[in-house]
């Protein structure tokens, strides 16, 4: 069933319910009151008549009321106080009889409703007492035929048979339109569920309102342009694996085709090719380490063993190990970390990243260039950042810096020996210390790579 149709039908079952129950309340409600309405006319009859009756009491008086009544649809019995029959405006029946016959409690003197069922009677009927000043007592009974009220009612009914049955055209109608527009943006989304289902990640998912409809859209389009976004990012990097798993293989191809040359006599010559083939080797080694590593953390199969480390004694024998290299290159490394900085994290893992981000600020910094690891406390972290005088990073490249394969520099990949990874690692190993990392740059001025972990860390 669709889901317009079975909205719809909720709806439809929903409201039918409300106006089932309305109506026959309403129903019952109007009938009650018409009903009242007919006795308190009925019982203000009789106290006219009353009023008629102790004003001027007379045998001519009893027939007026009498002949005025009986070209009403109402019925009058006149009765002294001992129940002998004055007056009446109609032959008295039995149905009549039987309520005159009733045993009258204490009546006051705006009258007394004594049958008020109109169903199952074929009168309702109201008695007032009158005292004349000439010292007649007795009660005026009115009668009504309920085959008056009934028509009455069979009026009323059909009334609200036709304002029910108007009331649920009108219903349907707008439920139609309802169902349709509140299905319609459900209807668009999952047509465009269905194409990323099929790999198209380019859908475009319109977002009409800012409720939970809207926000389901949103949603949907984010999840769009994330798969579509993660789609090229495969494409890009399985292009990039092929170039850089395909450069060193060809360098080792080729130079080992030249070797294996039986014209070529010079030892050198040979021993030149091999150097390439190995380093080619070490390099195609590197790649497959980093690949390698890479894919564990994505599996969550990366072991993580923190420890208790003192900060300052930690950093300093990681600068010591890199501070040839800095000076090889006429570049200083300074380290600036507070004493007594504690910090709990896994000492080989932070090393890869340290390493990693030094080994960038020496790649991309001028000789006689400062480069720095400052440590310091935060109110609620502990922030370690690299600092270096380099050649900075292009503002549009900066969102994209921490992205697997992606370099500022393509053209210069080879010289430093990078595959767009290392960044990628560093934020991986990172986050699942519990840390974050962050950077800012101005071109042409440095770069600083800021990681904070939590002071409890």
């Amino acid at each position: 069933m669709k889901i317009s149709l079975k909205l719809g039908l909720y709806i439809f079952l929903s409201i039918l319910l409300l106006e089932t129950v309305s109506m026959l309340y309403l129903h019952n409600h109007v009938i009650q009151s018409r009903i009242n309405q007919e006795l308190e006319s009925l019982k203000s009859r009789g106290n006219s008549h009353r009023d008629v009756l102790e004003l001027s009491y007379s045998k001519g008086t009893l027939e007026h009321i009498g002949l005025m009544e009986s070209h009403t649809d109402t019925d009058v019995v006149i009765t002294n106080s001992t129940g002998d029959i004055l007056e009446t405006s109609e032959m008295v029946n039995a149905a009549m009889k039987a309520i005159l016959r009733k045993n009258l409690p204490q009546i006051s003197r705006n009258g007394l409703i004594i049958q008020s069922t109109w169903k199952n009677e074929p009168y309702i009927a109201t008695v007032t007492p009158f005292n004349s000043k000439n010292e007649q007592e007795g009660y005026v009974y009115m009668f009504k035929n309920t085959g008056d009220v009934e028509e009455l009612i069979d009026q009323l009914n059909k009334h609200f048979l036709f304002a029910t049955v108007l009331l649920l055209f009108f219903m349907l109608i707008i439920i139609y339109f309802l169902s349709k527009a509140l299905t319609r943006p459900l209807i668009a989304m999952k047509e465009a569920t269905t194409k990323l289902s099929e790999g198209n990640f380019s859908v475009i998912v319109p977002i009409r309102s800012h409720d939970e409809l809207g926000e389901l859209a949103q949603s949907i389009q984010s999840l769009a342009n994330e798969l579509n976004y993660l789609k090229k990012e495969r494409n890009e990097f399985l292009a990039s694996i092929s170039h850089e798993l395909r450069t060193p293989l060809t360098y080792i191809k080729g130079y080992a085709d030249i070797a294996r040359r039986k014209d070529l006599d010079s030892s050198s010559e040979i021993t030149s090719y091999l150097e390439i083939i190995h380093d080619e080797s070490q390099r195609l080694n590197r790649l497959l380490d980093e690949l390698f590593n890479m894919a564990k953390m994505d599996l969550h199969t990366y072991t993580i063993s923190k420890q208790t480390i003192r900060l300052s004694s930690y950093l300093q024998s990681i600068r010591e190990k890199v501070l040839p290299a800095f000076t090889n290159k006429k570049m200083q490394l300074q380290l600036d970390c507070e004493e007594d900085l504690i910090i709990n994290l896994d000492p080989a893992r932070f090393e890869q990243i340290m390493l990693n981000l030094l080994d960038n600020a020496l790649k991309y910094s001028n000789e006689n260039t400062v480069s720095a690891i400052k440590a310091k406390r935060l109110p609620d972290s502990i922030s370690i950042s690299i600092i270096d005088q380099g050649m900075g990073i292009p503002d549009e490249d900066i969102p994209h810096i921490f992205d697997r394969l992606y370099r500022v520099e393509k053209s210069r990949a080879r010289d430093t020996g990078g595959f767009g990874l290392g960044l990628s690692i560093v934020k991986q190993l990172v986050e699942i210390q519990g840390g974050a990392i962050s950077v800012t740059s101005t071109l042409g001025q440095g770069t600083c790579f800021t990681i904070k972990f939590k002071g409890d860390n």
